[in-house]
């Protein structure tokens, strides 16, 4: 009887301890919150012929095994933009702790319709290992008219 009862405190004292790993900040699922309004930067040091997309519509931080996908969504003008790419600043290095880039694609060819903002979404995924996220407290994506950025908790 008395096995059993060590053995059950044994397990809830266990059990217990994983909500606060769950809130650490040791925990990298905890690493960056919601994306967050910032100002816009459209300067264009990398001379990438790609217009900036005119808007960032969405940005998330997907944790991954060996770092994070910064996923960021575009709202361009009107359908058709192709070739998108979240280009980074300041040579990809971090600055004051803040990793700072830039989502631009190329315009359609011929003329094309407005459509719906569903219609004309461009994904993006980026790549960023854990060693460079050890260096980053904000990532921030820039667009024509607005930026938004995550920030570590």
């Amino acid at each position: 009887m008395t096995r059993r009862v060590i053995a059950a405190l044994a397990l809830v004292g266990t059990v217990a301890a994983c909500g606060t790993v769950r809130d650490s900040p040791i925990n990298p699922l905890n690493w960056f919150g919601r994306s967050e309004r910032v100002a816009t930067d459209t300067s264009n040091p990398a001379a990438d012929p790609r217009p900036l997309v005119t808007q960032i519509a969405d940005l998330r931080l997907e944790q991954v095994p060996g770092g994070a996908i910064v996923k960021a969504t575009g709202l361009p003008p009107r359908q058709g933009y192709y070739d998108a790419a979240l280009l980074p600043m300041n040579s990809g290095l971090p600055v004051d702790g803040v990793m700072h880039y830039q989502l631009r694609a190329f315009p359609p060819q011929e003329p094309t319709r407005a459509g719906t903002p569903q219609s004309r979404e461009l994904v993006v995924g980026l790549f960023v290992s854990d060693q460079t996220l050890a260096g980053i407290r904000t990532i921030r994506v820039s667009a024509a008219q607005n930026a938004l950025a995550v920030r570590r908790r």
